[in-house]
């Protein structure tokens, strides 16, 4: 069984088609990539994935569940997480207690356990702390716990946003340009911090990226979309030769990606 599969997902807005017929099959422990010029349809097909838009046509199957017509924070609680082009953090909040918030879908307790403070209370709140003081550490965040996130080098303000998405343990994870507004360092510290997420958290991980450099580097499947419809997939040695990918993303040459 898949851990994720699409069927035939169309969406309309109005008369606009943003996707036509998208079909994949993501296993566990891969890592793909999802590629296209400006307005392709990427973040839309993100975006009814994880339950902000419902499909006009087709099925999305997680986890062997269908979640179309889920709302995002049910597809959440199943597993799946997932970071945003614009950064979107609570800047009025520590790092840390960003890190900590974000795990309320696993709170093991209910209202009367937080106003008398039991012991059922107090053993989830350390639990909590504990995952988010581990994440601050393996994301070399933990000078930064009790800074906000505004303040932050934007390079940091992206792992904060990482650390969030893991803190709810999920299976997978989605990554929505993770480099856009990134410098060239900061560029080549995000790959190597992907490769070690997938290994480090077992985790299956969907990239949509517009830095070459990092798609080659990291994906080991490219899926390209141009109108919303899928127009080349496979591995990113065959895709960067595609003709059709050349012509609609890359450029009218081959660029190079060393």
């Amino acid at each position: 069984m898949a851990l994720l599969e699409i069927r035939e997902m169309t969406h309309f807005f109005g008369g606009l088609r943003a996707v036509y017929n998208f079909n994949m099959k993501l296993e566990g422990g891969e890592l793909l990539g999802l590629i296209g010029p400006n307005g392709a349809g990427k973040t839309t097909v993100f975006n009814l994935v994880c339950g902000f838009y419902r499909p006009t046509e087709g099925e999305v199957f997680f986890q062997g569940s269908r979640t179309d017509g889920l709302k995002p924070h049910e597809v959440t609680a199943l597993g799946m997480a997932r970071t945003f082009q614009n950064i979107r953090l609570w800047n009025s909040l520590t790092v840390f207690d960003n890190l900590c918030i974000s795990q309320h879908h696993h709170l093991g307790y209910g209202l009367w356990d937080a106003v008398w403070r039991t012991g059922r209370y107090q053993e989830n709140e350390r639990r909590v702390r504990r995952t988010a003081e581990e994440l601050l550490e393996v994301l070399g965040l933990s000078h930064y716990a009790m800074e906000y996130p505004k303040n932050l080098p934007y390079g940091f303000q992206r792992r904060v946003e990482i650390g969030r998405a893991l803190s709810i343990r999920p299976s997978l994870l989605l990554l929505d340009e993770p480099a856009a507004g990134m410098n060239p360092a900061e560029i080549e510290e995000l790959i190597e911090l992907i490769r070690w997420i997938r290994k480090e958290f077992e985790l299956t991980v969907w990239l949509i990226e517009h830095h070459m450099r990092v798609v080659m580097n990291v994906c080991e499947w490219i899926k390209v979309l141009d109108f919303g419809e899928t127009i080349a997939e496979g591995p990113s040695e065959e895709v960067r030769k595609n003709p059709r990918v050349i012509q609609a993303y890359l450029g009218e040459e081959e660029p190079a990606y060393a």
